[in-house]
Formats: structure tokens, C-alpha cells, sequence
């Protein structure tokens, strides 16, 4: 190539980098006025927003501890029982949604459909639609993060087995190993890993959406929290805050030694 067709192509590649820039400019300046933002409006509520956090909603209310320690229990419980049945289900179904596992490629292709379903349907969308069905309660909460789980669990787990060496698989194969010996001998002990490390993973994540579910009746501290809300106890409501927080920093804190001894 020689210095002209050089400079040619320089100039072609500074130009798509400016319509790059021109077209992203536009495509912001369009979202902005259909979501009618604007600076003006962010700063103008600044003052406000400080006056309610800072003499509304703090300080926490430290009596109202000794309430906030059942459903803080039961945010927990619904966490837990969502990972454990949500990590065996999606386990299994990850071995047919594999491309390295899966029996057959139809079968892939129907089990990934399913699971996405579950997965790109919000939570929230599946505690009101549960909540219409069942009623208000734990249970609601827990089924609707069990949803969540298989969805995002099924598609982890479904990497993981797509990312295991192969060269094992073969050698149980070349020695004459049926289906399930090859899973137990050359994928389940590769798999087991990132099972225990993207269940953990899972667990964190119950933890935070429990409280969203919670607010719109699937129990739990988000229940707690949306009933303070509304009867305009502040500051009971910022202790309820303060406990998912604390609740969340601790759960991240041991899964995260877990998943390092494991990895």
C-alpha cells in the first residue's frame, strides 16, 4: 500500500468516526426529548431530594429493629430455597441446552427458548402476575425468584458445559462410555465449579431482587419497606434500607470467599 491509498484510508476512517459521533449525538438528543430530560429538571429537584433523605428518611429508627428481624429471615428464606430449586432445575436443563450435552440439537434450541422466557421476563412482571393468582406472601416471592433463577441459571450453566475440555469427553467416549458415563465421568466433575460458583452468584442476586419483589407483595423486607412508605414512617423505612444493605454486603462478602476457595 502506498502513501496515498495510506492517507486515503486515514481520512476514510477519520470520517465514519465523525458520522459515528454525529449519528450518536443525534440518537441522544432524540431519547433525551422523548423521555422529556433535561438538566434543568435534574437540578432543579437536587434540594428537595437532599431535604427529604437528610431530614425525612435519616436518621434510621433503630426501635423498630426487634420488627425488621422476621422478614429479614424470610428475605433470606425465599433467597435460599430460589437458588436451591432454581440451581437443580436449571442444572438439569442446562445439559439439554448445551451444545456439547444436549441429545439432540431440536431439543437445544426448545429448552434455550423456554428458559429465556423466564429469564427476559422481568421479576417484578412475575410477582404481579403470581400475586393476581395466589395472593400476597412469601410464597409468591419465592416462586417468582425461582422463575429468575432457572432463566439466568439454565443459560450460565449452558456456557459452562460449552466451555469444558473436550479432550476428556473423547477419551470416555473412545473407551466405550454410554451417554450418562460420559456426563458423570468427563462433564459433571469439570461442571461442579461453576455450578457451585454461578449458584452462589444466583444467591447474591435472590438477595437484592427479594426486596423489589417484596414491594409489590411477594413478603419479605420489600414488604416491610412499601408498607412505611406509604404510612410515611420515614425513618422505620430508612432502617429497613439500612438492613438490606447490611444483609446484602454480608451475603456478597461470603460468597465471594466461597467462590474464591472453590475456584
Amino acid at each position: 500500500m502506498n502513501a496515498v491509498q495510506i492517507q486515503s484510508a486515514r481520512k476514510m476512517k477519520r470520517a465514519q468516526t465523525i458520522l459515528f459521533f454525529i449519528v450518536l449525538l443525534g440518537l441522544i438528543i432524540w431519547s433525551s426529548i422523548g423521555a422529556e430530560f433535561s438538566f434543568g429538571a435534574l437540578f432543579s429537584g437536587i434540594g428537595e431530594s437532599f431535604r427529604f433523605i437528610f431530614f425525612d428518611f435519616l436518621p434510621p429508627d433503630f426501635s423498630s429493629l426487634s420488627q425488621l428481624i422476621e422478614p429479614a429471615l424470610q428475605t433470606l428464606y425465599m433467597s435460599v430455597v430460589a437458588m436451591v430449586i432454581g440451581s437443580v432445575i436449571a442444572g438439569m436443563l442446562s445439559f439439554l441446552a448445551a451444545a456439547t450435552t444436549s441429545p439432540h440439537p431440536y431439543l437445544q434450541i426448545g429448552v434455550r427458548a423456554a428458559t429465556s422466557l423466564f429469564r427476559n421476563i422481568p421479576v417484578l412482571i412475575w410477582t404481579i402476575l403470581l400475586v393476581a393468582a395466589f395472593g400476597l406472601g412469601a410464597v409468591v416471592g419465592t416462586m417468582s425468584l425461582i422463575l429468575i433463577s432457572i432463566g439466568m441459571l439454565t443459560r450460565s450453566f449452558a456456557e459452562v458445559l460449552e466451555e469444558i475440555d473436550m479432550g476428556q469427553v473423547e477419551a470416555v467416549r473412545a473407551a466405550g462410555g454410554s451417554y450418562f458415563q460420559v456426563l458423570s465421568q468427563a462433564v459433571v466433575p469439570q461442571f461442579l465449579p461453576g455450578f457451585i460458583g454461578w449458584s452462589l452468584y444466583n444467591f447474591e442476586i435472590n438477595v437484592r431482587a427479594s426486596t423489589i419483589v417484596g414491594m409489590v407483595g411477594g413478603g419479605g423486607l420489600g414488604f416491610i419497606l412499601q408498607s412505611k412508605l406509604k404510612l410515611f414512617q420515614y425513618q422505620e423505612a430508612s432502617m429497613a434500607v439500612l438492613l438490606v444493605l447490611v444483609i446484602v454486603l454480608i451475603v456478597e462478602m461470603i460468597t465471594n470467599r466461597v467462590r474464591e476457595r472453590i475456584i
